[in-house]
């Protein structure tokens, strides 16, 4: 089971958002684990994933800033994001590895180079299951099981609104605030942040790495078109 199942939007909303994982038991597979998990990392970069994360204490390629100040905040300006090869680099062990892409060709290469490289670790794809089953059934691989999301439940007048909810439900852990998802949303409409700006500001805050910028750029972009263009 993993928090990402549980993105909200249509079907159509979301064929442009695929996440894969890594994973090692401590005991059962952990010899050699990171170096295999750092292989898998560079092999996805082949494919241009839009976020990505090693295990390790620092987060993933997009991470608050420390000791923000004025001067850097103004004159040199903001860091958005850090090099693959820094995540690469500070990854630890067990050796937990996750990246995201916003199309399925890119998903389906990846998986091929994953399935040949045979690392001995669990791989978690969290898309679409039918989107999947095609890949599956071009690439042979056997999924070991399918995990669905049984969608939200109880009083659903007491949640945000479906733009909100469809940028804050990538991060699983939940670390994405309600009020800032509508700040960054109302930002773009006010036209005070450009849709990859604030993207780029929420994904700080998901500290897994599943925060998928692609579909939050394009989300925010919807979300200041009047519903009747859209």
């Amino acid at each position: 089971m993993t928090n990402t199942l549980h993105r909200f939007g249509k079907p159509e909303d979301l064929k442009d958002d695929y996440i894969v994982f890594t994973l090692a038991r401590p005991g059962v597979n952990d010899i050699g684990s990171v170096a295999k998990a750092r292989e898998f990392l560079k092999i996805a970069l082949k494919y241009h994933p839009v976020n990505f994360t090693g295990e390790s204490l620092n987060g993933p390629v997009f991470r608050p800033e420390k000791s923000l100040n004025l001067f850097r905040l103004y004159v040199r300006g903001r860091k958005e994001i850090v090099s693959p090869e820094m995540v690469m680099d500070e990854m630890e062990p067990p050796g937990r590895a996750l990246i995201v892409f916003d199309n399925k060709p890119a998903l389906e290469e990846f998986l091929k180079e994953i399935k040949e490289l045979d690392a001995g670790l669990s791989v978690n794809v969290s898309s679409l299951v039918d989107d999947f089953k095609e890949i599956a059934l071009r690439t042979g691989i056997l999924p070991h099981s399918i995990n669905y999301s049984l969608g939200f439940r109880g009083n659903l007048y007491r949640l945000p609104d479906q733009q909100v909810l469809a940028l804050t439900t990538m991060c699983g852990h939940g670390l994405i605030a309600n009020s800032f998802a509508k700040k960054m949303i109302d930002g773009v409409k006010e036209k005070r942040l450009t849709p990859e700006k604030a993207a780029r500001y929420m994904a700080k805050f998901c500290v897994c790495g599943a925060f998928n910028t692609s579909r939050a750029e394009r989300l925010l972009h919807e979300a200041r078109i009047p519903k009747s263009k859209v």
